[in-house]
């Protein structure tokens, strides 16, 4: 019998994520947690909620124990700090997004994962528009994982509902706290390699981000 493929779920305090782990869960994949956490810059309220969520997952639909029960927690704020600086803040959202794309491959590669999962959905936020998701990605060494991307928000909204994550999940958004206010939505790969290049590189500020990893258990306490 094949062994099931494992993928690393970027899961945020938000809405999508969880659904997207279930969808993913429910297609027989192995799902490792991974949050990337912005303090100091917020407090840990969005990792809360990504491990109450999570926590729910496993006891209402993990029959299988196929959510590792160790959510690996990253701290990025400072690292995200960098990218505020006025040549950068534009493209705040995507160099982020790329970050944690790094943070999850090196993980990957670590965990023996075949692929990224993430919540993301064309044209919700600014980092979601298709001028942006294709530079997103070019950062994955893996093949990203993106089961919610075609879905109207409603649609998912709905979903989280059934799955019983829609109350754990709302609340304000932190990962806008670094945000400009008029974003890029579609990106100059160039620039962005430049900026990141800058800060000595997306590999090593993900090196250095993941100097903070930290294991938070999801079984019972």
């Amino acid at each position: 019998m094949a062994q099931a493929p494992t993928c690393i779920a970027l899961v945020s305090g938000g809405i999508d994520s969880p659904v997207a782990v279930a969808r993913m869960l429910n297609s027989g994949w192995n799902i490792i947690p991974v949050h990337c956490s912005q303090e100091p810059i917020t407090g840990t309220e969005a990792e809360d909620k990504t491990a109450a969520s999570l926590k729910h997952l496993i006891e209402t639909i993990d029959s299988s124990g196929k959510i590792d029960s160790n959510l690996r927690v990253v701290l990025v704020g400072e690292t995200l700090a960098k990218f505020t600086e006025p040549d950068a803040h534009r493209d705040y959202f995507v160099h982020m997004k790329r970050l944690f794309n790094v943070i999850a491959s090196d993980i990957a590669d670590q965990a023996g994962a075949t692929a990224i999962l993430t919540g993301e959905n064309l044209g919700q936020v600014s980092s979601q528009t298709l001028g942006n998701l294709g530079a997103i990605e070019e950062a994955s060494r893996f093949r990203m994982l993106r089961p919610l991307l075609g879905l109207d928000k409603q649609e998912i909204i709905d979903e989280a509902r059934v799955l019983g994550t829609y109350e754990i999940s709302t609340g304000p958004e932190l990962c806008d706290a670094l945000g400009p206010e008029r974003p890029t939505t579609v990106a100059d790969l160039t620039r962005l390699r430049e900026n990141e290049k800058n800060q000595g590189g997306l590999n090593q500020l993900a090196k250095i981000c993941l100097n903070s990893l930290r294991i938070r258990q999801l079984g019972p306490e």
